[in-house]
């Protein structure tokens, strides 16, 4: 990591989910960006919080462009490379708009917490009104700034709400130690109380979890 690329300007041009995550990361921790794209994560985490941060990227494009960075990004996948890593190799596990993605969902979430202590885990929340208002107005699939592809290109396979999210976690077992729900520029809901909102208002949810 000490023979990165020149600086790029990371904070400016970081997805807003990203910089929210990079909130709940503790400084000087072992993380795994998993789907970590060109590793602007990656490379944020290092230079401000001192991280040992890496990934794994399925897109051989965006790996060439991260190593290219100077940065440690193998490639790989998330539904069937997690199990080779070792239990409790991180601290932290992070997992930024993929869930919605990724062939298995729940076996995905049960490795991040197998090999991390932490998982740090963003998605776009298809229970937002304006999605479902064009669901019950037009009788289409959605198409939002997030949700950004016809039916028949996005690679969203499991789209969930953070409604879901939370029946997930309350099922497997895991216990949420923060949570936030926000707009696409990066405005939190005032809804910590209220998941009902959060799931009709919030673009996007975030969520850091651990094991009970």
């Amino acid at each position: 990591m000490n023979d990165m690329a020149p600086v790029r300007h990371v904070a400016k041009n970081m997805r807003v989910d990203l910089r929210l995550m990079a909130e709940m990361i503790a400084p000087g921790t072992r993380v795994l960006d998993i789907g970590c794209g060109d590793g602007m994560l990656i490379e944020h985490l290092f230079r401000t919080k001192q991280c040992d941060a890496r990934g794994i990227e399925i897109d051989m494009a965006e790996v060439t462009r991260a190593v290219g960075h100077g940065l440690p990004v193998m490639h790989g996948d998330a539904d069937s490379d997690l199990q080779h890593y070792p239990d409790a190799a991180f601290d932290y596990v992070v997992l930024s708009r993929t869930l919605q993605a990724v062939e298995q969902p729940r076996e995905v979430l049960r490795q991040m917490l197998r090999i991390g202590t932490r998982a740090v885990v963003s998605f776009p929340n298809f229970g937002h009104w304006r999605l479902r208002l064009q669901l019950l107005t037009r009788g289409r699939m959605p198409m939002t700034a997030t949700w950004n592809r016809h039916w028949y290109e996005t690679p969203n396979i499991h789209p969930c709400t953070i409604q879901d999210f939370f029946d997930l976690c309350e099922r497997e077992g895991y216990t949420v130690e923060s949570w936030l729900a926000a707009d696409d520029a990066g405005m939190r809901g005032p809804w910590k109380r209220f998941r009902r909102l959060a799931n009709l208002f919030g673009e996007q949810g975030l969520f850091l979890l651990r094991r009970a």
